[in-house]
C-alpha cells in the first residue's frame, strides 16, 4: 500500500447461502456507492434460526475506501 488515507465506514451483508457470499455481496454492494474500496474487514458474524436451523447469515464488515487528493 502506498502512502493513503482511508476512511472506514460499518455495514452488513446478508445471504441464505452462507458466509462467504454474505462478504462478496456486502463489499459488491459498497463498491457500487464508494470509490476506491480498497480492503474488508469482518467484525462480526451472526445468522437467523427458523425451526431449529440456520436461515439466514449476517456478516458485519468495516470497509476501507481512499479519500480522494
Amino acid at each position: 500500500m502506498a502512502d493513503n488515507v482511508y476512511r472506514v465506514t460499518e455495514i452488513v451483508g446478508t445471504s441464505e447461502q452462507g458466509l462467504d457470499d454474505a462478504i462478496r455481496k456486502g463489499v459488491q454492494r459498497a463498491s457500487q456507492s464508494l470509490r476506491e474500496v480498497d480492503w474488508f474487514e469482518v467484525s462480526e458474524i451472526r445468522g437467523h434460526v427458523e425451526n431449529g436451523s440456520v436461515a439466514h447469515f449476517q456478516v458485519g464488515l468495516k470497509i476501507g475506501f481512499r479519500l480522494d487528493e
